[in-house]
């Protein structure tokens, strides 16, 4: 009787500080090895292929072994933010009332349908052919929104079809394609988004395929959806806006593998945020009336989460002397060498020099392939000739108010040119020696500055901004199942800045807490103790989202 011959499956995650990858054996369920590397979050796959390859060399596994890759990403949800992505023309058919969409273009045309697939009125070919002719010039993508479409898409279909003919080399995205569900708002939306997307879903999708021909992989690809199923490639393109909540998705799929049959929270504590969700009966919730992405209601389906501008790398402040964490995301000082070079390097990891209270938190710096000078950006051009400066020196230097220097900081940022450095989280556990990720001295020179500024050792500080953000999870939690369970008026009783006269409430957590993350160790045991409850940390638990990625199962892409 012949063995069987083993399985092999990769599980990535790209996180917006870390990329984690992982080799799992199907038939043992076994993690063999893992790998962390810095995200490189001008191009994700960078840092997806340099992880692939040491997960390969480490676990000895040849690449014709490994039958899956499954990636859970936050590229939907970054590109979003970062406002990247197609420009999109909407056509609303047989609804005249305002839309608010993410939209560049929007035009509203007669047609439709009513209840049981009866037209409305005819489609308005006139108006709608003159909207492409407008259009064509301004968008790089189409989506088509029309009354009723979920019952008859005939409108839909004739309209896509008008523009392909008009304008050959731009993808259209119907709505019915997108939900076939009610709700024409929702489904326009979930439409455009899934056009605005495309462009950077397929930039991200060809860079994996090259990395993975260059190891010698050819197995198949699948990209964890935010509903905690998996798609293969030409879904993720036709679908891209399913993948927003991916890394939620991951993080759930590995508190239920951790704790089966159990009701668990899943706490993440990442670089930028922490991602909290809620596994019941060993499943894990999903919303199923879609998730609101920035300021849009959508029928994206996805796992019920709360998200916490809180993580690793926030920025601790010092504001009217006290300490204040994020939500600001920067490039901790004992990581400043992995983004930075030379003198650059060494003004960051000199915070003695320039930390201080307020504007002086933080120092910005070019990045290293951002242009050396002539690049018409004022705030670019006088850093390449200047260096790193915080952005009191840049007000200063620029004459810019403070509100416009973030907008401008903001926008190089998401340009991938310039980025942020100071004390974070991650510094203070490099300081106290329980973490070991990057380089201490720079750390420790940044807590000495801003120590000596509130009269406190060095140590003590380090603990007091670890409680800080420990408070800051323990009442988020509160906050988040307090207005699920009861309301919102629980929550804000709970997170009054005084305490009641006559009411003394406390809140006890019922279920156990999973944590993942390499700093949730340190963080979420006294989390667990103030709510009443305990934390677990899974075997692999610091590249807990790869995990759950792996072991989502190769059938359940849908849709």
């Amino acid at each position: 009787m012949s063995m069987p011959t083993p399985c092999f499956v990769i599980g990535i995650d790209t996180g917006g500080t870390y990329t984690d990858a992982v080799v799992l054996d199907q038939g043992s369920g076994r993690v063999l090895t893992s790998a962390k590397v810095p995200t490189t979050a001008h191009n994700p796959a960078l840092a997806i292929g340099l992880a692939l390859e040491e997960v390969l060399r480490d676990s000895s596994v040849e690449p014709g072994a490994i039958s899956l890759v499954c990636v859970s990403t936050t590229l939907a949800t970054n590109a979003l933010v970062e406002n990247k992505g197609a420009e999109v023309g909407l056509f609303v058919i047989g609804h005249d009332k305002r839309m608010d969409v993410p939209a560049t273009e929007l035009r509203y045309i007669p047609g439709g349908h009513k209840a049981k697939g009866v037209e409305a009125e005819p489609l308005g070919m006139e108006f709608l052919l003159q909207g492409i002719l407008e259009m064509r010039p301004k968008v790089d993508a189409y989506a088509i929104c029309s009354l009723l479409a979920v019952d008859d898409p005939t409108h839909e279909l004739v309209a896509a079809k008008a523009v392909q003919l008009m304008d050959r080399t731009k993808p259209v995205f119907c709505s019915h394609q997108a939900s076939s569900r009610p709700g024409m708002q929702e489904r326009a939306t979930t439409a455009i988004l899934n056009a605005r997307l495309l462009p950077v879903m397929q930039d991200f999708l060809r860079s994996i395929g090259a990395s993975m021909q260059a190891l010698g992989l050819s197995c198949p690809v699948r990209i964890v959806r935010g509903d905690c199923q998996a798609m293969d490639l030409e879904q993720a393109l036709l679908h891209s806006s399913a993948t927003v909540a991916s890394g939620p998705a991951a993080t759930a799929l590995f508190g239920s593998h951790a704790e089966p049959g159990q009701t668990v929270l899943v706490v993440d504590v990442g670089g930028t945020t922490t991602d909290i969700t809620l596994i019941r009966d060993g499943g894990p919730v999903i919303r199923e009336e879609g998730m609101t992405i920035g300021a849009w209601r959508t029928h994206v389906q996805a796992v019920e989460m709360y998200t916490v501008g809180l993580g690793g790398d926030s920025l601790v402040r010092l504001q009217d002397g006290r300490i204040v964490l994020g939500p600001d995301r920067v490039v901790p000082l004992c990581q400043a060498h992995l983004y930075a070079q030379g003198a650059v390097l060494g003004t960051l990891t000199d915070p003695a020099a320039w930390i201080g209270p307020d504007l002086l938190a933080q120092c910005v710096f070019p990045l290293l392939d951002a242009p050396a000078t002539g690049s018409g950006d004022p705030l670019l051009d006088w850093l390449a000739r200047h260096g790193p400066a915080t952005p009191k020196q840049l007000r200063e230097e620029l004459g810019m108010a403070e509100a416009s220097l973030e907008k401008a900081v903001a926008r190089l940022s998401s340009r991938r040119q310039v980025s942020a450095c100071g004390f974070t989280p991650t510094d203070a556990l490099h300081v106290l020696g329980t973490l070991g990720l990057g380089r201490e001295e720079p750390a420790r020179r940044g807590a000495e500055a801003l120590a000596l500024l509130l009269g406190l050792g060095v140590r003590e500080f380090c603990r007091l901004v670890l409680d800080n953000a420990r408070d800051t999870l323990t009442s988020a939690i509160l906050c988040a199942l307090g207005t699920r369970e009861v309301g919102p008026a629980l929550a804000r009783f709970l997170n009054q800045d005084e305490p009641s006269p006559l009411l003394d409430i406390s809140v006890r957590l019922r279920p156990r807490m999973v944590g993942i993350g390499a700093a949730a160790p340190f963080l979420l045991p006294e989390v667990a103790r103030k709510l009443g409850t305990v934390v677990t940390f899974p075997d692999h638990y610091q590249v807990g989202n790869a995990v759950g990625a792996a072991i989502m199962r190769p059938n359940t892409e849908n849709r």
